[in-house]
């Protein structure tokens, strides 16, 4: 039996958002943005959780803590793509999504990998959730032994869409989202994990994002769901 790592997992920060950003992006919300905050009151109830990638290495014994320092976007990013100029909220997701399924140990160190993650997200404080996307990144051990393993990964997006309660809000109150102009989308794809000596496994992939969108402005990520919401 294959032994495994949670690369991609609601587990490795924690079973919700942190409390002062889901003030931020729901508490708040209440009186001016209704639906914001049904949608991550949605989100930090719990739905389907992700499934754990396959790999060489073996489980983690910690994960990446949730107050971990944002690192500086950099230009020094390895792998990790620059964010693309994309204004629609579902192309937008797909891209983080296959950004977030795709990663090389080979030519990317962690530090590397964080500060590439970090350049897709929003810079409006009030609404970014780093710790929902750094927690997704192993521990430096455990980074270190997947390094030595050449472990890497590739991702195909199949599709994105509006979950239907974050659909349902926004009818029930169309002007809400009008201030922070955050969307929620539900990315599938598949991931292909591969390392040395002929290992590797592909898996289904889901993930709930937030994603910034306003108007005449690049898309960004405001955070990553603790679980998938369809």
């Amino acid at each position: 039996m294959r032994d495994r790592f949670s690369f991609f997992s609601p587990s490795s920060y924690g079973a919700g958002w942190p409390a002062s950003k889901r003030i931020a992006i729901g508490a708040s919300a209440v009186a001016v943005l209704l639906a914001i905050a049904v949608v991550v009151a949605l989100l930090t109830g719990g739905g389907n959780d992700h499934r754990t990638p396959e790999a060489a290495a073996p489980a983690p014994t910690g994960s990446s803590s949730p107050s971990e320092a944002a690192p500086k976007p950099s230009s020094e990013s390895g792998s990790v793509p620059h964010p693309p100029q994309i204004a629609e909220p579902i192309a937008y997701a797909a891209a983080v999504a296959k950004m977030l399924w795709s990663y090389d140990t080979r030519t990317t160190n962690r530090d590397q990998q964080l500060a590439g993650m970090r350049a897709w997200m929003t810079t409006e404080t009030a609404y970014a959730d780093w710790a929902s996307v750094s927690g997704q990144v192993p521990d430096p051990v455990l980074w270190s032994r997947m390094a030595d393993q050449d472990q890497h990964a590739t991702a195909h997006v199949s599709e994105g869409h509006y979950p239907s309660a974050f659909k349902q809000a926004l009818s029930d109150a169309p002007s809400a989202i009008t201030k922070a102009y955050i969307y929620v989308v539900t990315v599938n794809g598949k991931q292909q994990i591969v390392w040395k000596r002929g290992g590797g496994g592909a898996e289904e992939r889901a993930v709930t994002l937030a994603v910034q969108c306003r108007p005449n402005h690049d898309c960004t990520l405001a955070a990553i769901a603790p679980s998938v919401t369809q």
